[in-house]
């Protein structure tokens, strides 16, 4: 069936869309003749708890692949939405603790989003690693590298991170933003409103640099945020900070030296950060 009507849309010179399901894991049902077949393949895909849709192309003979279409499931229908970074940071106007602001790229798009993080005192000899729109094996990784290389020492607590909006941080530059969440709520202080953190944590504490991190300070100002704690590009680097269109960027190598600027490696140090 699937042949006779691409067949019929080539000799009559029209465009057919076909519509189909996937399975669990994200794959096309059926055969993978009709896959072959198309020129493109384009999968619609979001939570069941959020109106955002993402709109990816897996396959694309005539363009990129690395293109995402952000959508809105609101009353009056599928809207587009041009802009859609405001959607996953939260409103409030004053910084509070357990919030750090990542900057996340879908496809070739990159997208400001908060997480957030709170940490109690247990009694339960298994502390509760909770964790929404993040990586939980990713989570707890972080919560050992912080109490091996940060002194940040959490065995003794219940920890939950959660993304803002419904989001799906699963980029490994999400990593700093994350730890600092989770040493903000720990140590019950904020970090600067204007602040965000980009970097992947490896198991020895260093900051690793990631990909696009020119277009993502890009979208960091354009929202209007004036500091970035980035991974330093070399050794002699680490811990300086420079200006470019107004941002201040601070390069930092590990994560002990990335608590220690923000004020973040002591409790009587916490009111002395540099950003």
């Amino acid at each position: 069936m699937s042949s006779a009507l691409i067949r019929m849309a080539k000799l009559r010179n029209i465009t057919l869309v076909i519509i189909g399901h996937v399975t669990k894991d994200g794959t096309i049902a059926g055969p993978r003749v009709l896959e072959h077949l198309v020129d493109v393949v384009l999968h619609f895909e979001g939570e069941r708890t959020s109106r955002l849709r993402m709109l990816r192309a897996v396959k694309n003979r005539f363009g990129p692949v690395d293109e995402v279409g952000c959508f809105d499931l609101s009353a009056e229908g599928i809207v587009a939405i041009t802009d859609p970074t405001g959607l996953f940071l939260d409103t409030r106007h004053g910084p509070v603790p357990g919030t750090c602001v990542a900057v996340a790229m879908e496809g070739r798009r990159p997208l400001l989003s908060e997480v957030q993080a709170l940490v109690t005192r247990t009694s339960s000899e298994r502390p509760r690693r909770t964790t929404s729109g993040v990586d939980s094996a990713r989570v707890a990784m972080i919560l050992a590298v912080l109490q091996q290389h940060a002194g940040v020492r959490l065995h003794g607590h219940d920890v939950f991170v959660s993304s803002v909006g419904g989001a799906r941080l699963t980029e490994p530059s999400n990593d700093l933003a994350i730890a600092l969440a989770i040493t903000s709520a720990a140590m019950g202080k904020a970090l600067g409103r204007n602040v965000v953190a980009i970097g992947e944590l490896g198991l020895s504490g260093e900051l690793r640099r990631v990909r696009d991190v020119e277009l993502r300070l890009a979208e960091v100002g354009r929202m209007g945020f004036r500091s970035a704690v980035i991974p330093a590009q070399a050794s002699e680097t680490a811990g300086s900070s420079r200006v470019l269109d107004g941002m201040r960027m601070v390069d930092v190598d590990n994560i002990a030296r990335a608590l220690t600027l923000l004020g973040m490696d002591r409790p009587e140090n916490a009111g002395r950060q540099l950003l």
